[in-house]
Order: C-alpha cells, then structure tokens, then sequence
C-alpha cells in the first residue's frame, strides 16, 4: 500500500498557496505523465509554446524557435497540473491520499514519521520506504544531513521575481500565444507565458537591490516607461501600480545535495533532491523524470529496494547537478545572450550543423527539452560541440571577411571609385 500525506487538498482550497509561476512542461515530462496514462488530458489543457519571442527596447519584437515546426513546450498551469495529479492518485486502488497532515520529524532508519493531523494531533506512522518529495526546504532531507558523507549545499541567487499580469484584451489574447514572451535588459528581465483563460502571466526577474530602490507607483511607473515601454498598455498604468507593490520579491533558491538515499528505506527526488532556479523550464521535468527513472529501476530490480535506490542515487546526483547549473546558465542567455548579434549567428550555425550531421551536432536545447538524453550526457556533449561550432563559426567569419575585403579591394581599385573619391 502507498500512502501519501499531503498538506492541503488544493482542489477545495479557497486559495492555492505557494508560486504560482506557470509551469513549462516537456518531453521528460510527458513521458512520466504518459506512463501513467494522464499525458494527453495534461497536454490538453496546455498552450504550446514553439519560440521565444523578443520584446527589444524599440518595442520590435523577434522570434527564436524552439527546435523544428513539430517541436514546443507547453504553458501549464501549477494549480489545475497537482489538481489532475492528486485526482489520479486516488484512482489507484493501493493508495490513500491523507490530507492536512504535515511531517514533523522522520527516522530513516526505523521508517517511523510522525505527522500533526487536521486535528493538530501528532500521529506516528511507519513504512517501508519512505519517498521524499517535499520540496526545497525538505524536513525529510534534514535526516540526511545528520549523516557523514553526505554532501549538500544551496545558494539563493541574487534576484528575485514577482508576478504581474497581462489581462484578455476584447476576449482574446492581447499578444501572440504561442510564445515566450521575453523584455531581456541584460541585468533583469521579464517573461509572459500564456494561460487558458487568454490572460498572460508575467514574471519580472531582477536583483533584489534594484527591486528595492523603486518605492512609488510613480517610480515604478517611469522604471517600466524606460525599459518595458510596449508592457505599460498591456499590463495598465494602475493595475501596474498595484500589483507591484502587492506581495514582495521571492527569492530563488537552487539545492543540491549527494547522495539521494540512505539505505534501503528512504530517497529523496523532486525539489527535495534538487530544487532549481526557473530558467530552463526544467524543474517540473526534472522531478517528474526522477519518478519515472525510479520506476524503470523498480522494474529492471524487480521491486529490491536494496538494488534500486543506490542505483538511482548514482544515476540521478550526475544529472540534477547539470541542469541546475544550465539553469543558472540559462538566466544569462535569456536576460543578456539573446541581445546578441553573436549569440544569433551562433544559433545559425548550431542549426545548420544540426542539418548536415543531425545525429551527432544536437543544440544543447534540444537535447535538454526534446529529448531523454542524460542531463549531464548533453552537457558535457555540448561543451564538446561548441568547440566545434566555435571554430565553424570563427572560419565562416574569416571567410566573410576575407571575401568581403576582396571586393573592398577590387571597388578600391577602381577607376571610377577613385575619380570619385579625388
């Protein structure tokens, strides 16, 4: 029997609690949600999204694809993804869903937890194994830590977000939907997804100290007027003004630790594991392919926790730790790279020698969000390919340049050239 203890039952809750930052799901993702056969009323609730759009400072806006016409993320919503998922975990006739029960303590190696109930009675309960999932500041993982040789550290990176909102302009979208709105201003940033009811949600990333010198609606104001100019319409002067200053910046936090299990009675996945900053989209993916690696590993130990949970430890720490750090990397692309002219031609030349060689020149992208390749199988991959394509990249540049001297040279020796210039 599975027996999952849950804090609130968020599809009674008045209100959902925690972030609401729209989730991005993709293909590690749809594959768990496939496993368990709910990936097509997830998807189906999701707006695709193929490429990031580009809000520049003039107000022109340009588009960076995702992959090829077939391939997109999707903008989830947090709050109806757990309303679907704890809907079908009850369907499973070996597991019992207890609500309004939070942990308080654990013992590993006795599998003893004790939760204060509804009734803010503390209840003793003892099992097997006991999974951990909850979340960054995790009470299970705190058990970890007592012991040696275990290796955790967690960093909150200097900015924060907070959360505005595009509203439907005449009943629709008041952008296109199909996007990833980003306003990148090298230092900050803010980002839209599209949601179902044609409002976007936006977030604004942006150092703490920065956050705090705007103290009035008014600065406020002028701040967006000045880097965000074509959002103010969009958002509305007031409406700006409110939500501002309605809840403070959150932080970020990004969590890793080693190894994931102790013994054979407690591993930690989610969060828990390997809570990430947001920049990659891979958070919500990540977490939910720890849970289908773990059940492969289930099938392929025949159920031998003994087996199963270092051999998931082993595979996992590897992978999590990459993609935290490419989401770390991934906030400087998005608010800074894609400013670019080289970031572009880099991106050109990442496709095209994705078209002569498709099997071994994969974008880094590509490999993160459309395929299961290894988190940090792609990355060190793409350490090997940017080497590559950095020499394609400075060798076609040199050719550019050399032909276009040529040509310089030719005109220069011209006669009419040269009357003109005397």
């Amino acid at each position: 029997t599975c027996r999952l203890f849950v804090v609130s039952d968020i599809r009674v809750a008045r209100s959902a609690r925690g972030r609401s930052i729209n989730l991005a799901l993709s293909h590690r993702g749809r594959q768990a949600l496939k496993a368990i056969g709910i990936e097509d009323q997830i998807v189906g609730k999701g707006i695709p999204m193929r490429a990031r759009r580009i809000h520049t400072h003039s107000g022109k806006k340009y588009s960076i694809p995702y992959g090829t016409k077939s391939q997109y993320i999707l903008s989830v919503d947090r709050a109806n993804l757990n309303k679907e998922l704890l809907t079908a975990a009850e369907k499973y006739p070996n597991a019992k869903v207890y609500f309004g029960h939070k942990l308080l303590h654990c013992n590993v190696e006795s599998g003893l937890l004790t939760f204060r109930g509804p009734d803010q009675t503390s209840r003793d309960v003892t099992c097997d194994l006991i999974v951990g999932c909850d979340g960054a500041f995790s009470t299970v993982r705190k058990q970890f830590m007592r012991k040696t040789r275990f290796d955790y550290s967690h960093v909150y990176i200097p900015h924060g977000y907070m959360e505005l909102t595009i509203p439907p302009k005449n009943g629709d979208f008041a952008m296109e939907e199909n996007y990833l709105h980003i306003w990148p201003r090298d230092t900050f940033m803010m980002i839209a997804l599209p949601n179902l009811d044609r409002s976007f949600t936006c977030t604004f990333f942006m150092p703490f100290e920065d956050f705090e010198r705007l103290t009035s609606g008014d600065e406020v104001l002028d701040f967006f007027q000045t880097y965000f100019p074509d959002s103010i319409p969009l958002i509305g002067e007031e409406e700006l003004k409110r939500d501002y200053f309605s809840l403070p910046p959150q932080a970020m936090i990004s969590v890793k630790c080693s190894s994931y299990h102790i013994n054979s009675r407690c591993v930690l996945m989610g969060d828990a594991a390997h809570a990430m900053v947001p920049f990659y989209g891979q958070g919500l993916n990540a977490g939910f392919e720890d849970c289908l690696v773990f059940d492969e590993l289930m099938d392929q130990f025949h159920n031998d926790f003994s087996a199963c949970l270092p051999e998931f430890s082993r595979l996992r720490v590897p992978d999590d730790h990459a993609i935290s750090d490419l989401a770390m990397y991934n906030y400087i692309e998005m608010r800074a790279h894609v400013n670019s002219k080289w970031f572009h031609f880099r991106k050109y030349v990442d496709n095209f020698l994705h078209l002569l060689m498709p099997s071994t020149m994969i974008p880094l992208y590509t490999m993160v969000t459309f395929t299961r390749i290894r988190y940090h199988e792609a990355l060190q991959r793409w350490k090997w390919q940017n080497k590559v394509s950095e020499n394609w990249s400075c060798l076609t540049a040199r050719v550019f340049l050399r032909s276009s001297s040529l040509v310089l040279e030719r005109n220069w020796n011209a006669p009419a050239l040269l009357s003109h210039i005397l």
